[in-house]
């Protein structure tokens, strides 16, 4: 190189003691807007030992509706015994609200759920697997290769009827019962629900142990597969990482996840899996960070007051705990 050469080459500032400067990172490029969907009165209230009123639900349904949510999963068609705490589905499908522009959807297990939530006129309905056996045999009493063929005939004849159908896969990132998940039994129980024909398919961390790296690593495998706008994430707080989690998906394109407002639910068949993400949390950081949702904030919280007053006990969620009282 010659001398004039060498001393137009552009180099890097340096700093007061004569070394180079390094250049600041380039800020990150969030998404304009984020899908939130609303689990709480299915996903939340399955696993709270007070049954909460049936005129209750529909009251908090109703509120819910009010916030600009767009998705809100409202309850289950499983069989009482095995749920009590949604035995009223049917009851709760008919009495609320509906509000044109919102998607209410229920959880459905197997046909004989299916044709339940066909005559209340549920708008979507959700099916629901593990990605570990024993989980699964636990949660549907059934090995994942016998529980394919009752899923198919729900999202068959939900199709049929007009109506569409998503799917959960839960135990994505770690398993009570066996511990660590290879994403390779993820990716077989996605593609198996994705060619049945759900639109979306919801990524559990069941009993909240996910940290940034292993979602990005899950999905960085996913994603090879399936576009970032067919899945959704459904993180638990359960360690407190719920929140990291939702950026390291944001990062990888992801645009679509569950809440439950206030931090309510778990498993019922995951020991130790506490409470899920608060929607009003996840709200908080969005709206914090310019993503827009469509959500009010204001009558989230009013919502959530509702809820905890109703079920007794101190939610988790950090943005009702710092708005305080009333």
């Amino acid at each position: 190189m010659s001398d004039q050469a060498a001393s137009s080459e552009v180099k890097p500032p340096h700093d007061e003691n004569g070394g180079y400067m390094q250049a600041a990172p380039s800020p990150r490029r969030w998404p304009a807007n984020v899908g939130v969907k609303e689990v709480g009165p299915r996903d939340g209230l399955q696993n709270e030992a007070v049954f909460i009123p049936t005129a209750d639900k529909i009251e908090w349904i109703n509120q819910l509706s009010e916030t600009g949510l767009s998705y809100i999963e409202i309850t289950s068609f499983v069989k009482p015994k095995w749920i009590p705490a949604l035995a009223d589905a049917f009851e709760v499908v008919n009495g609320i609200r509906r509000v044109p522009g919102v998607t209410y959807a229920a959880l459905v297990p197997n046909r004989k759920g299916l044709e339940r939530a066909l005559e209340a006129e549920i708008d979507e309905t959700a099916v629901f697997m593990s990605a570990s056996e024993t989980h699964n045999r636990q949660n549907i009493n059934k090995t994942i290769s016998d529980t394919f063929p009752v899923l198919r005939e729900v999202v068959e004849e939900s199709l049929a009827a007009g109506k569409s159908v998503r799917g959960y896969v839960s135990t994505v990132f770690g398993c009570p019962y066996e511990g660590p998940v290879h994403v390779e039994g993820v990716l077989r129980v996605a593609e198996s629900l994705f060619e049945m024909g759900i639109h979306e398919l919801s990524l559990g961390d069941t009993i909240g142990v996910a940290n940034p790296k292993q979602v990005q690593d899950v999905l960085g495998v996913l994603l090879k597969r399936f576009p970032a706008d067919r899945l959704a994430m459904h993180f638990h707080d359960t360690r407190g990482t719920a929140m990291a989690n939702v950026l390291a998906s944001l990062e990888m394109g992801i645009t679509s996840f569950d809440g439950s407002l206030g931090g309510l639910g778990g498993c019922p068949y995951a020991p130790g899996a506490s409470g899920n993400l608060a929607t009003d949390d996840l709200l908080y950081m969005l709206d914090g960070m310019g993503i827009q949702s469509g959500i009010d904030r204001d009558k989230l919280l009013t919502a959530v007051r509702y809820i905890q007053s109703k079920i007794g006990r101190t939610l988790p969620s950090h943005n009702l705990q710092a708005a305080g009282p009333v």
